[in-house]
C-alpha cells in the first residue's frame, strides 16, 4: 500500500478565465479537465490514494465519473486543502491545482526520489530576466517560480495550515510555521491554466471530441382551475393552469430534462427538487435559466431543440411561434433552431379528455470548443 495521497484542487470559480465554461470542466477528449489531469498523475502514482475537492454543487456529477474521493471545497484554496486533509491517512500528500494541466512524469519521479530531504519538497523554476521590487532591482538568482504538486509531510502540512493567514502554496505554509523546504527542479511545461489564452499553448492538451449529445424529456401535469396558465414561457389564455410545485410550464420542464439528458447531468428533480421551498410557484424560466447556465459551465454548448406539445385543449397555434423566440431566447441559440409542435391525442386518453397536457422534447448539444475559441 502506498504512503502518499494525491490531493487535486478543483473546487475554484474560474473567475480570471473569463469564457462560459468553467476550467475544470473544460473537455479534453471527452474528459473534463479534472478527470483528464487526475489520471495523467494517476498514471505516475498507480497505487496512490486520491482525493479531489469540488464545489459542493459539482461534487454529485463529479462521483458519478470517477472512483476517487470527493470532498466539498472551500471559499479560498487554502480552505479547499484543509477539507482534504481530513480525508488524508498517509504519512506523505502530494498536492497539486487542476489548473496546472500538464505535469510530467519525471518532475513526480523527482519530487518523489527527495522525499526525505525535508517537511516539503517543491519544484521551482529560476527567473532569468531582471526583477524589480517596489522600483528596486533585486538580484534575481534569489527569485524562483514556485509550482506544484508540492510533496509534503501530512501532519506537518496539517499544523502549517492551523492558521488565519493564507498562502498561495503549501510550503509557504510549512516554512512560516518553522517547516523545512526543498527545492527540485521544475517544468515549464507545468504552466498554469490562469487566462483562456493560457490554455492554447499546452501541448498535452487534445482537442474535445466533436461528438454531438441528444437527450430526450417528457413530463406532464394535470390541469387546475383558476390558475394561470405558462407554457413555452408564454402566458396561454385559458381559465385553468397547471397543478404543480412550480408554475407547472410542462413544456419548459420537460426541455429541462432533454437537456440535462443529452448532457448526462440527471433530471430536472435532482437540480430543482420539489421538496424545496424555493422553488414554490417559481417562474419556470428562471428554472431554464440556471439549466442553461449549469449545462455551459459543465462545458456544453446547446445546438438546438425540438418540442411536442400534446393537448386537447387549449389551442396551441396561435403561441407557437412566440414560444419559439422566448425559448430561444433563454437557450442561447437561434430561434430557427428551436422547434414548436403541437398535436391531440384524438380525444383519448386523459389529454383527450382534456385533464391535462404532455410534452416531449428533445434537445442536442457539443463540448464547448475551446482550441478554435
Amino acid at each position: 500500500m502506498s504512503d502518499l495521497t494525491l490531493i487535486l484542487l478543483a473546487a475554484g470559480n474560474s473567475t480570471r478565465f473569463k469564457v462560459p465554461v468553467k476550467k475544470q470542466w473544460l473537455r479534453i477528449g471527452h474528459d473534463p479537465l479534472w478527470l483528464f489531469v487526475t489520471n495523467r498523475i494517476k498514471n505516475s502514482l498507480p497505487d496512490a490514494a486520491v482525493i479531489l475537492s469540488a464545489h459542493p454543487d459539482e461534487i454529485p456529477f463529479m462521483t458519478s465519473m470517477c472512483d476517487f474521493t470527493v470532498v466539498a471545497g472551500g471559499n479560498t484554496r487554502q480552505q479547499s486543502l484543509k477539507n482534504a486533509l481530513k480525508e488524508v491517512k498517509t504519512p506523505y500528500v502530494m498536492v497539486t491545482d487542476i489548473a496546472r494541466a500538464c505535469i510530467d512524469p519525471d518532475l513526480i519521479t523527482r519530487l518523489l526520489e527527495h522525499k526525505e530531504y525535508a517537511d516539503t519538497i517543491v519544484p521551482a523554476l529560476d527567473v532569468h530576466d531582471t526583477v524589480i521590487y517596489k522600483n528596486e532591482t533585486i538580484a534575481r538568482e534569489q527569485v524562483k517560480r514556485i509550482q506544484t504538486p508540492q510533496l509534503s509531510r501530512t501532519e506537518v502540512l496539517r499544523r502549517a495550515l492551523e492558521t488565519d493567514i493564507e498562502y498561495t502554496d503549501e510550503s509557504s505554509a510549512v516554512v512560516a510555521s518553522g517547516g523545512t523546504r526543498y527545492f527540485v527542479i521544475g517544468d515549464t511545461r507545468a504552466a498554469k491554466i490562469t487566462h483562456s489564452a493560457d490554455i492554447g499553448a499546452l501541448e498535452c492538451l487534445a482537442p474535445p471530441s466533436p461528438f454531438l449529445f441528444t437527450g430526450n424529456g417528457f413530463d406532464v401535469h394535470p390541469f387546475e382551475e383558476g390558475k394561470p396558465m405558462v407554457l413555452g414561457g408564454v402566458e396561454i389564455e385559458s381559465p385553468y393552469g397547471f397543478k404543480a410545485h412550480s408554475d407547472g410550464d410542462v413544456a419548459i420542464h420537460a426541455l429541462i430534462d432533454a437537456l440535462l439528458g443529452a448532457a448526462c447531468l440527471g433530471d430536472i428533480g435532482m437540480l430543482f427538487p420539489d421538496t424545496d421551498a424555493s422553488y414554490k410557484n417559481i417562474d419556470s424560466k428562471q428554472l431554464l435559466r440556471r439549466c442553461v447556465e449549469k449545462l455551459h459551465s459543465f462545458g456544453f454548448i446547446i445546438l438546438h431543440a425540438d418540442i411536442t406539445i400534446i393537448a386537447q385543449a387549449p389551442k396551441i397555434a396561435p403561441y407557437k411561434d412566440t414560444m419559439r423566440r422566448t425559448l430561444a431566447s433563454l437557450l442561447h441559440i437561434p430561434s430557427a433552431r428551436v422547434n414548436v409542435k403541437a398535436t391531440t391525442t384524438e380525444h383519448l386518453g386523459f389529454i383527450g379528455r382534456k385533464e391535462g397536457v404532455g410534452v416531449i422534447a428533445t434537445a442536442s448539444v457539443h463540448y464547448f470548443d475551446w482550441k478554435n475559441g
